[in-house]
């Protein structure tokens, strides 16, 4: 149906409903995928937090991995959450041992960069591109951005300066989890990426 893209969430692991229903509800027909056949299908990709270790051997043995890899450096539109901002990566700092990435974002991110005793935090984080108010961010075993290449653009940081949200031509990543708040403009903002690139 006109004006309703078809948006992908990767279903292999993590909080697939939470982002679902809020795609939907924003518009979209979402496609749960877990197949390269499914994911030819989407005009766009929702890579959801989770374990991105388990995300990454997941991914590769539904033969998913090199598809996504192939469908983002074509310029699909792609947006991750905590473990999905690590999967879009393009330097994991603190892997696990053979941990990869699908890639794609020029940028270097340390997983659970806040320590594992910190399980998770809440904070009413300032995020210019989205205006007022600021968005209630939860952050749960979070991921940080430690180095941005030169064409990333830095969306949101926190009081001591480090970087939790950031784009990337067609790709968008945040540390924490908009979708357990019903905070809805981050993926609002994918939605436009995906609706200029299909032309709907």
């Amino acid at each position: 149906m006109a004006g309703r893209p078809a948006v992908g969430v990767l279903a292999l692991q993590g909080d697939v409903r939470e982002h679902a229903a809020l795609l939907a509800g924003l518009g979209a027909d979402v496609v749960l995928v877990r197949r390269p056949e499914e994911l030819a299908a989407v005009s766009g990709l929702v890579i959801p937090g989770g374990e991105s270790s388990v995300i990454d051997k997941l991914s590769r043995t539904f033969g998913m991995q090199e598809p996504i890899r192939a469908a983002i450096s074509a310029g699909l539109p792609a947006y991750g959450t905590c473990a999905g901002l690590i999967l879009l990566a393009d330097e994991v700092l603190d892997g696990i041992d053979g941990q990869q990435s699908f890639g794609g974002m020029d940028i270097a991110v340390r997983r659970n960069a806040f320590g594992r005793q910190t399980e998770s935090f809440e904070m009413s984080l300032e995020v210019p591109v989205l205006g007022e108010p600021p968005v209630h961010a939860t952050f749960i075993r979070a991921p940080i951005v430690e180095r941005v290449g030169p064409d990333v653009e830095v969306l949101a940081t926190l009081p001591d300066g480090g970087i939790v949200a950031v784009q990337h031509g067609s790709l968008l990543g945040t540390s924490f989890h908009p979708e357990v708040d019903g905070e809805t403009r981050f993926h609002e903002m994918f939605l436009e990426r995906v609706r200029d690139r299909s032309g709907r």
